[in-house]
């Protein structure tokens, strides 16, 4: 069982600690040491694997009921401000991992970058993810709302240092976004505080509440509020609409940061409020079956209509976003465990995706890379690239051998079966079909031959002038971080979808 530490746990802090003092090295040292560009990586790589080493000892905790560490305690045996349990340990090792494939990713432009940009981008991505792992912890309103923000607005900067008009129109929206969302939030507090009196989200909070007639309809309007501000972050709908542009617009690795980190973020937040709540039962949460049921549905009908890979995977965002909350919809500890694993796996094949995206762009150019009708043939072309990126589409889908998206559904379905929610669970079937049609397409477009042969790079090169020694074709080649970035993410979904229970006893289920 879990007990109350009055002083304050350096350790079991690091997972928020770690990324922010990195971020502050990297500036500093951007100052005291000019032109440095490599060495901030470094530092941000570092600091982001100390921070996961110090989850591991979350892991697996919650086998039994309120076991836990705390720490940030009220004196006297009080409510604590900082929790680590095994979904918050599993969701802030995820957003870790997540980052530093954002910056292997993001390496490849290190030499077109100004060194204080790179400055800026590599502090901006470690204070996005001490945002979201604080989230992951935080147990009062505080906190909860700060980390929520902080985990948030460096995106917004990210988003918008590409300068290009498309960059500024995805930033703005997704700022706009970010700020509704934010009042929502503040709002929410209100309603919390004003219904249980307590600055903690707990399950001891809402239970002074369920018993008084007056008080419990405030605190399931502070549910609902919540639901509605955490969508606009999750990217349910109706609260969807910066996320197209935001993906299209952002630089591909800022966009991937966006699937990955910003989604855990969110998830993250949404999770503390759904287990303080847990008392109540199932009112305060039907409109999360209906925002889930609209979600997938909106998300995959649009996906199928997109000719860009990037607005692809960004109405994939949408679609999954409502799977991630379907399971949610039912009050019960595997509720929390179900969605949590489902959003691990989501976020493992679409970072899948996006690193694949990235190494073509290097080897076949933007252009080409981001249009899906260029995909032809990249199984000829590129072996090892289709094969990933096959297995990506596949685990979205659900699919062999993409077992670990097949499991995930499975499990996100689970709870809702048991709480008898039939109506749901047929949509939730429905778009499982429809998500199989979104990815096969894609899908069947990489393992197609054109029709035509394109053109060589020899007979395209410029001719040299009469006389003049001819200009050897360099071959372009993918980085060597992008190629980690494809390798490791490949082999994590490889080894989860041999052994799911990975991901399972991660989460303490």
């Amino acid at each position: 069982m879990s007990q109350a530490v009055v002083s304050v746990n350096a350790g079991m802090l690091l997972p928020v600690l770690a990324p922010a003092v990195g971020a502050a090295v990297v500036l500093v040292t951007d100052v005291v040491v000019q032109r440095l560009r490599r060495a901030h990586y470094v530092i941000a790589l570092v600091s982001l694997l100390v921070g996961a080493a110090a989850t591991i000892s979350g892991l697996g905790l919650g086998r039994v009921a309120g076991e836990a560490r705390r720490t940030l305690c009220l004196p006297g045996g009080g409510q604590c401000m900082y929790v680590a349990d095994s979904v918050g340990s599993t969701l802030q090792l995820a957003a870790l991992l997540a980052a530093a494939l954002t910056l292997l990713l993001s390496w490849p432009d290190d030499k077109l970058e100004s060194p204080g940009g790179t400055a800026v981008i590599v502090s901006l991505v470690l204070a996005a993810t001490a945002g979201a792992s604080a989230v992951a912890g935080a147990r009062d309103l505080g906190t909860w709302l700060v980390a929520i923000e902080l985990a948030t607005l460096p995106t917004v900067a990210l988003v918008a240092l590409r300068g290009a008009r498309s960059a500024i129109s995805g930033a703005v929206a997704l700022l706009t976004a970010s700020l509704v969302s934010f009042g929502l939030l503040a709002l929410s507090a209100a309603l919390w505080f004003t219904a249980t009196g307590s600055g903690f989200l707990s399950p001891i909070a809402a239970l002074g509440v369920v018993g008084d007639p007056a008080r419990r309809p405030i605190l399931v309007l502070a549910v609902v509020v919540v639901i509605a501000g955490i969508g606009f972050k999750l990217s349910l709908v109706p609260f969807h609409a910066w996320t197209p542009e935001a993906y299209d617009g952002a630089p591909l690795p800022i966009a991937a940061f966006l699937a990955g980190v910003s989604k855990i973020a969110a998830l993250a937040a949404l999770l503390v409020v759904i287990r303080a709540i847990a008392p109540l039962g199932a009112p305060p949460l039907a409109a999360m079956a209906i925002v889930s049921a609209v979600s997938m549905t909106l998300g995959n009908v649009m996906a199928l209509r997109q000719d860009g890979v990037v607005r692809l995977l960004a109405w994939s965002t949408v679609a999954q976003a409502g799977w991630v909350v379907l399971p949610l919809a039912a009050v019960s500890s595997a509720a929390v465990h179900a969605s949590g694993a489902y959003l691990l796996a989501y976020v493992l094949a679409t970072l899948l995706a996006f690193a694949v995206i990235a190494a073509l762009v290097q080897t076949r150019g933007a252009a080409r890379a981001r249009d899906l009708a260029q995909y032809q043939g990249l199984l000829r072309d590129h072996p090892v690239l289709a094969s990933a990126l096959g297995l990506a589409l596949l685990s979205l889908a659900g699919l062999p051998p993409g077992i670990l998206g097949l499991v995930a559904k499975v499990a996100a379905l689970r709870p809702v079966v048991d709480s008898e929610l039939w109506w749901l669970a047929v949509v939730a079937a429905a778009n499982a079909v429809l998500g199989v049609a979104v990815y096969l397409r894609w899908l069947l477009t990489v393992i197609s031959t054109p029709d035509a042969p394109e053109e060589s790079p020899a007979s395209s090169a410029p001719v040299a002038p009469h006389g003049a020694v001819p200009v050897a074709v360099r071959a372009v080649r993918v980085h060597t971080a992008t190629l980690v970035a494809v390798g490791l993410t490949a082999v994590a979904l490889v080894l989860t979808s041999l052994s799911p229970e990975i991901l399972v006893g991660m989460l303490g289920s």
